[in-house]
């Protein structure tokens, strides 16, 4: 989760094989924000998206707004801002300028808490560039 200038607020670390989507609850825990943007998530899961209406009601119930296109096959559409929805590349941006260092990207560290130990490094060395 970042914030509105890209910034790092919270990561959760999970399993390969598990969807982030699942983590959108703890994620979202204590944070006030305006609007939440989000991706729709991959077509092909089914059931693991960020557009179910347990996430948007999660996120309307905290006081934010839900930025998440609609999935395609949704009968009932959801409006969104996609105007300010172009700003979630932020988060893209920040997975990106992590996987320049090569421990992160490659994942040499077969523990989970000294990969986190990088994942929390990281944006620390970024913010003082």
């Amino acid at each position: 989760m970042c914030d509105a200038l890209g910034n790092p607020v919270r990561v959760i670390l999970t399993p390969g094989n598990i969807a982030d989507c699942t983590q959108a609850e703890l994620l979202l825990q204590g944070i006030a924000a305006q609007n939440v943007l989000a991706d729709k998530g991959p077509e092909a899961s089914g059931d693991q998206l960020y557009d179910t209406d347990a996430i948007v009601g999660l996120i309307e119930k905290s006081g934010a707004g839900a930025v998440i296109p609609p999935k395609a096959n949704r009968i009932i559409k959801r409006l969104c801002d996609f105007a300010l929805y172009c700003e979630r590349n932020l988060v893209e941006r920040f997975f990106n300028k992590i996987k320049h260092y090569r421990a992160i990207a490659t994942r040499y560290a077969k523990k989970s808490r000294n990969y986190m130990a990088f994942i929390d490094l990281v944006p620390a060395m970024l913010w003082i560039k």
